[in-house]
């Protein structure tokens, strides 16, 4: 039976102007030729390293087991900062250790090792570039079967981004904006699982409340709420508008998801 070419996924915010993705791909290639390239995206804000996170969170479940997500945002490119490969969920990650892996190396099993093996980057490495140089011949000897443990010495404290969480209150939960995407909904660091909606559930932002609803056609073209976006995180809204731009909100912006008060009771906890 003829092998399955290995899937080699790609995420950067390099964009299509200039040659590095190419040259990443020819990095690639020089050593395991029957790879399978998907582009995830090559759009990501210049060292948008927390929208990279998201992509992958969003992209990453819908892969086959063994996939490898290769995926360089790198703004520390050249310091001490570590290279990484991990082991999430049946597929394989490689790129920096910045936080790009949150998702998956903040619940359930997981495993990474340092790229520090020489025998497996290029003989020249430039101190600008590791996407070419390190990371893509590091997806390159994954794909060829290369064990990740071959790759250099065990990591237990890859780096995590503080702004995918949340803080609990009396009934309350809060979060941040994450991201805006390019519609101008804001994505929050608040997830499905972080609340119950019980049908009393509002949304407070910018010093308004929104209501919580299904999907967009449940608000009259021009108004704001909030919903569960298809990746599971909670998503403030203008129905054929944009969000950022109604509420002059931002990446960082609070956002709380309050269980209303019942006549003569106290807001219970979400």
């Amino acid at each position: 039976m003829r092998r399955q070419a290995p899937i080699v996924t790609l995420t950067t915010d390099f964009g299509l102007r200039d040659p590095y993705v190419a040259e990443m791909k020819a990095a690639i290639l020089s050593i395991a030729r029957d790879v399978q390239f998907i582009d995830i995206t090559h759009e990501i804000a210049a060292h948008g390293i927390v929208e990279a996170a998201l992509a992958l969170e969003s992209a990453v479940p819908y892969f086959p087991d063994g996939t490898i997500h290769l995926a360089v945002v790198d703004p520390g490119v050249g310091t001490a900062r570590r290279g990484l490969v991990v082991e999430a969920g049946g597929q394989r990650f490689v790129g920096p250790d910045n936080g790009i892996f949150s998702a998956f190396v903040t619940g359930g099993p997981w495993r990474a090792w340092e790229l520090t093996a020489k025998i497996y980057r290029r003989h020249i490495v430039s101190s600008t570039f590791h996407g070419r140089d390190v990371f893509g011949p590091a997806a390159a000897h994954l794909a060829r079967g290369v064990r990740p443990a071959r790759f250099g010495p065990l990591v237990v404290d890859p780096v995590t981004l503080p702004l995918m969480g949340v803080r609990r209150g009396r009934g309350a939960v809060e979060g941040v904006v994450v991201h805006v995407d390019r519609f101008g909904n804001l994505v929050t660091s608040i997830r499905a699982d972080d609340f119950v909606d019980d049908g009393t559930i509002e949304v407070r932002i910018a010093g308004g409340r929104l209501p919580l609803v299904g999907t967009y056609g449940d608000l009259r073209p021009g108004r704001a709420g909030a919903l569960l976006g298809s990746n599971g995180r909670l998503e403030i809204v203008v129905r054929e508008g944009s969000a950022a731009e109604r509420l002059r909100a931002r990446r960082g912006a609070r956002v709380v998801v309050w269980r209303r008060r019942a006549r003569g009771g106290r807001p219970s906890r979400t």
